[in-house]
């Protein structure tokens, strides 16, 4: 039989940094980059925040179904406001894990909830069609660089509490 905790450690494969993107202030559209700095503030170039909430992500697979959710054929990602989509490895699933991104190591906090914004950039229910789909927030651990194409794999041997 297998145990629990080493069912949380499987996954199919790692996962990879999709697209990436900065505003350099708040209310601001999201500029897709390629590359950039992880540092405790966040992607550089980014609106400046620090601690739990320095980064935001977001799993690749969830944006078809907030597409479907809010009735659109497709999301492009900069309407999500995240800075970086993941695809291949459950984020979720890494909730309380260190993650490395690229050349920096992120810790998966709290969950990203959408902002009222969202009604408005996806129409009458895109609030809703984000609730549960939104993301996560993550604290930088270690600085480093990162790019669109990265590998995104857990660190288990320091998980978080």
């Amino acid at each position: 039989m297998v145990e629990i905790s080493e069912l949380f450690r499987n996954h199919s494969s790692l996962g990879e940094v999709a697209w990436m993107g900065v505003r350099s202030a708040r209310l601001l559209d999201v500029q897709a980059i390629e590359k950039a700095e992880l540092n405790e503030s966040g992607l550089r170039g980014d609106h400046a925040r620090s601690g739990k909430r320095a980064v935001t992500l977001i799993q690749a697979e969830h944006l078809p179904v907030i597409a479907a959710l809010s009735g659109r054929s497709r999301i492009a990602p900069e309407i999500l406001r995240r800075n970086i989509v993941i695809r291949g490895i459950n984020l979720t699933a890494l909730r309380h894990n260190l993650l490395c991104i690229g050349g920096a190591m992120v810790a998966i906090s709290v969950p990203c909830a959408p902002c009222s914004r969202m009604e408005k950039l996806l129409g009458t229910g895109g609030y809703n069609a984000m609730r549960g789909h939104g993301g996560w927030c993550a604290e930088v651990i270690k600085p480093g660089r990162v790019a669109v194409g990265d590998s995104v794999a857990p660190v288990y041997d320091n998980s978080v509490d």
